[in-house]
C-alpha cells in the first residue's frame, strides 16, 4: 500500500541545483568561542560572503534545542529566524524569530559545539560512485548511497558540506583521520499525538499528548503549481530506506523515461531516508536528497524535510497520529 501511495510522489521533488557562496576555512576555536550575543536581532537584507562563526554557534545550540535550523552552514537565512521562532514557542515566548536577550539567555550552551570525530571504516561502507539524474540509471543500481565520506558526515552531523569542507580544509576525508565537525546533539524522544504543517511558514510542528510543543523543522510544503493538502489527516505508518516508484502516466515524464521504473532506496533517493506516509493517498513527510533546499525549492504537494529531522519526527510517531495542513504563519 506505501507503494501505491507514493507513486505520484515522483513529482514531488523539483530538485534545483544551485551554487552556493564558496566557505572560506574556518577554525573550530572561532566557533566555540564566538558570541551568539553579538548576532544583529535583525536579519541582514543581503546574504554574507561567508560562514560567520556565530551563526553557526547559534544553528547548533538551537538544534541542540530541539528547534532544528536545518543544515548548519553559518549563514543568517530565513530557517534560523524560523528555527529561533520555533525555540520561543517551546517556551511560550512571545513569538519574532529575534535573537534577543530573552532568546539568548535561554539556549544552554554547554560542550563545544564544533568537537573532533574519527573518521572510521564504517563511515566508508555503501558508499557509490555518484548519482546520476537520469531515473533509468538510478533504477538498475542497488542503493542509492552516499558519493563521499565527506557527504556521509555532513548529514549525520546536520552540516551543509561547504561548511564541513571549510572547517577541514586539509583533509582528505579518510578511515581513520581527525575531523572537526557540528555537535547538534542527541535525537529528540518522545511521542508524538499530533503534527501541524504550517504552509506558510515553511514548518512542520511535533506535539506531545499533553499540548507540549517536542520539536519544530523547517519544511518544504508544496508550491503554488502543486499545493499540499488541506484539512486533517493520519499518518499510516513509516518506510525507512523506501524504494521510490516511477510511472510516467502518473508522473511528470523525465527525459526519454516512458516505462514505470522501481527505483532502489537509500538517502539519495527521490524522498530520502524515510518516508511517513499520510492517509490522503499519495501525500507524506519525507526526506530529501538535497537538504540545502529545505524551504528554498518547492515540492509536488508533499511535505519535505532535511533525512535527519525526517528521521527524528519517524521514531516519534505511529499510526494514527493527526497531521493538520494549515495557512498558520511563523
Amino acid at each position: 500500500m506505501f507503494m501505491k501511495n507514493r507513486t505520484l510522489i515522483a513529482a514531488s521533488l523539483t530538485l534545483v541545483l544551485c551554487g552556493t557562496a564558496s566557505a572560506q576555512e574556518l577554525q573550530p576555536d572561532a566557533i566555540n568561542n564566538a558570541s551568539i550575543a553579538s548576532i544583529s536581532p535583525e536579519r541582514p537584507l543581503k546574504p554574507a560572503p561567508r560562514s560567520d562563526p556565530a551563526i553557526v554557534h547559534l544553528q547548533v545550540l538551537l538544534d541542540r534545542a530541539g528547534s532544528s535550523p536545518g543544515v548548519i552552514d553559518g549563514y543568517y537565512g530565513e530557517n534560523v529566524t524560523k528555527a529561533i521562532a520555533g525555540f520561543e514557542a517551546m517556551l511560550s515566548l512571545p513569538v519574532d524569530g529575534k535573537p534577543d536577550p530573552a532568546v539568548i539567555g535561554r539556549l544552554s550552551d554547554d560542550g563545544p559545539v564544533i568537537q573532533p570525530y574519527v573518521i572510521s571504516e564504517d563511515d566508508a561502507k555503501g558508499l557509490v560512485d555518484s548519482i546520476p539524474e537520469d531515473y533509468a540509471k538510478q533504477a538498475k543500481m542497488k542503493h542509492l548511497g552516499y558519493t563521499s565520506i565527506a557527504e556521509r558526515l555532513s548529514e549525520r552531523f546536520h552540516m551543509d558540506i561547504d561548511l564541513l569542507k571549510a572547517l577541514n580544509s586539509s583533509s582528505e576525508f579518510a578511515v581513520g583521520g581527525t575531523v572537526s565537525v557540528a555537535m547538534p546533539g542527541a535525537a529528540r524522544e518522545g511521542k508524538v499525538k499530533r503534527i501541524e504543517a504550517r504552509k506558510q511558514a515553511g514548518q512542520v510542528l511535533a506535539f506531545a499528548e499533553d499540548g507540549k510543543l517536542l520539536a519544530v523543522y523547517p519544511a518544504t510544503i508544496g508550491s503554488e503549481e502543486a499545493p499540499s493538502p488541506s484539512g486533517t489527516h493520519k499518518v499510516k505508518g513509516v518506510v525507512r530506506m523506501p524504494t521510490y516508484t516511477y510511472n510516467p502516466k502518473v508522473n511528470f515524464q523525465q527525459g526519454n523515461n516512458r516505462k514505470v521504473l522501481k527505483l532502489p532506496g537509500g538517502p539519495n533517493g527521490p524522498v530520502g531516508s524515510v518516508w511517513i506516509d499520510l492517509s490522503e493517498p499519495t501525500y507524506g513527510i519525507h526526506g530529501t536528497r538535497e537538504p540545502s533546499l529545505i524551504d528554498k525549492a518547492g515540492s509536488h504537494g508533499c511535505v519535505r524535510l532535511t533525512n535527519w529531522d525526517a528521521e527524528e519526527l519517524a521514531a516519534m510517531v505511529k499510526p494514527g497520529v493527526i497531521v493538520e495542513f494549515t495557512d498558520h504563519p511563523m
